[in-house]
């Protein structure tokens, strides 16, 4: 067994805090909305200029020129405000977004971070996440634990172009959750998915982690 991926968001959603402004990646970091804990006020930021967004639109709500950054259509609240993404990245650099979660193709035991291209394919552009990974006080990637090759995503070395050095502090694969209380110690075992061994993570897992 394994963690599927509303059960990866869930589990994100658990990190955040009260008052958090909070940015989500594109890909599986926008499920995060879908779980946040009633009572926990958190605002979520958009590098393409909305601040307070709601979860994602039932099909009667459904607004065309309502998006997020990865052109999903979203949901406004009463709080909703709309800017330029000048200002929504002047929000980012300037150390204003308390936890950023995004996606990634690999991270490395230094939390070395690569998530916006693979050599040789077409991309059109690292977008909004290396201004994320500088400027924002905390990162969470989640992804799959290995790849479709069945290749470990948790390396000893990226070995694609890298996003950020030593960036990330948490990671919430469909295996486990690994984090480290400060940038500059190891990645440790915080928890388990369900069905899942630390033999069998040990086995699929190429990085150091201290258990």
């Amino acid at each position: 067994m394994a963690w599927n991926r509303d059960e990866q968001a869930a589990r994100a959603a658990r990190e955040l805090q009260d008052g958090f402004y909070v940015n989500l990646g594109i890909g599986m970091p926008t499920l995060v909305a879908n779980h946040i804990a009633p009572g926990i006020d958190i605002t979520l930021q958009s590098e393409n200029g909305m601040l307070g967004m709601g979860p994602f639109p039932y099909d009667d709500e459904v607004d065309a020129d309502l998006i997020n950054a990865g052109k999903q259509t979203i949901t406004e609240l009463r709080r909703s405000s709309y800017f330029s993404s000048a200002d929504s990245f002047a929000m980012i650099r300037g150390g204003h977004i308390d936890l950023s979660i995004l996606g990634a193709m690999e991270v490395a035991e230094n939390g070395d971070l690569a998530n916006w291209m693979i050599p040789g394919k077409m991309v059109k552009g690292m977008g909004g996440a290396m201004d994320l990974v500088a400027g924002v006080k905390r990162i969470i990637v989640l992804m799959e634990h290995n790849s479709k090759s069945g290749e470990a995503k948790f390396k000893k070395a990226c070995t694609l172009p890298l996003t950020g050095k030593s960036v990330v502090d948490m990671v919430i694969s469909d295996l486990a959750v690994l984090a480290r209380p400060a940038r500059s110690a190891p990645f440790k075992l915080i928890e388990l998915a369900p069905g899942v061994s630390l033999d069998d993570l040990r086995s699929k897992t190429e990085g150091h982690f201290e258990a």
